[in-house]
């Protein structure tokens, strides 16, 4: 019998690149689908309407993280033998614009979870996506026994959930797992953040399509990793015989101004012609540094990074670059009518 997860956040950046690689090691995947009109699958549009797969090895159900009751059905329902908890509110801007939704639902997505596998009639193994923000102004490096120092709600919510995951293994002796992701990016990164919003400036202007990019701290140093390799380790991470807590980063950090260099130079332009720093973009209370020691993972897990930071940002203004390009030509189209 094929293996059994159920993902929260599958339309996400993470759930996208883990349905795929679930379903390449044969499980049988099941989602969480939000309760309305419409479903954005755009991210995961190739499975969603292959009925090959949809359906057959794939199946989503309706539902809301805030509704405990609910979930606890659709986990005696399917019998997953793995959950990966990636739903949240996790853009730190956005929690200082709206910090109670952004605590009360990340918190309660977790502890809804965890209750429905505590009170599940089979062993489930538990992931639980936490966050390289939790450690906000402790110094780099940042590992496994670094303080949590949270500057923003969002890493307030995502230290608390971190700490109930703990608290449920060490009560009820469940296989619950934190994988403390440092940034992680790809060209399915929404563009609210910062990576995508360069690398789609970029292609735009690039194409003539937009003439400057408003940008807040560039000073800002972040380890950025590639989002394909570290739904791996969120795997590897529930194979274990013993549930655990890993950072998972590539142990480099390089500042928002050094991702924009090489983002505009790679397409032959220089990123001081365009740049514009904006007081708008910043933020009450700023993350300074924040780089991973994932020694840890290595040992343990036998994971490590397969994408080095210039790939990556090549690969994500290659990605938005060609999205530009497709704009004109729908703009040229329309402007003919």
């Amino acid at each position: 019998m094929a293996k059994k997860a159920f993902i929260t956040g599958v339309t996400g950046q993470d759930g996208a690149y883990l349905l795929r690689f679930l379903l390449d090691k044969g499980y049988e995947v099941h989602a969480l689908k939000r309760p309305t009109s419409t479903f954005s699958t755009a991210r995961i549009d190739d499975i969603y309407n292959d009925p090959k797969i949809h359906g057959v090895r794939f199946f989503a159900h309706y539902g809301h993280l805030s509704d405990g009751l609910r979930l606890a059905e659709i986990i005696r329902s399917v019998k997953p033998d793995e959950v990966y908890h990636l739903a949240a509110q996790s853009h730190v801007a956005i929690s200082f614009a709206d910090p109670v939704a952004t605590v009360m639902d990340n918190i309660s997505g977790t502890i809804n979870l965890l209750e429905a596998i505590r009170r599940a009639d089979h062993e489930i193994r538990f992931y639980q996506a936490s966050s390289s923000e939790m450690f906000g102004s402790t110094p780099p490096p940042q590992s496994e026994s670094s303080p949590f120092r949270p500057c923003s709600p969002y890493a307030c919510s995502k230290v608390c959930c971190f700490h109930l995951v703990v608290n449920y293994r060490e009560a009820y002796g469940l296989h619950a797992s934190n994988g403390i992701l440092f940034n992680h990016e790809s060209p399915l990164r929404g563009e609210r953040f910062v990576t995508r919003k360069i690398t789609r400036a970029v292609g735009r202007i690039k194409e003539g399509l937009q003439s400057k990019l408003y940008l807040g701290n560039l000073s800002a140093q972040r380890d950025w990793g590639y989002a394909g390799d570290y739904v791996e380790a969120m795997w590897l991470m529930l194979q274990q015989d013993k549930p655990d807590d890993y950072v998972i980063a590539t142990g480099e950090m390089h500042s928002v101004r050094e991702f924009c260099e090489l983002a505009f130079s790679y397409v032959g332009l220089d990123y001081r012609d365009f740049v514009v720093t904006s007081r708008e973009y910043e933020r009450p209370l700023d993350v300074p540094a924040l780089c991973g020691d994932a020694s840890k993972a290595r040992r343990v897990l036998g994971w490590r990074p397969k994408v080095s930071f210039p790939e990556l940002v090549r690969m994500m203004v290659d990605s938005d670059l060609e999205l530009a390009r497709q704009e004109k030509k729908i703009g040229k189209f329309i402007s003919l009518f």
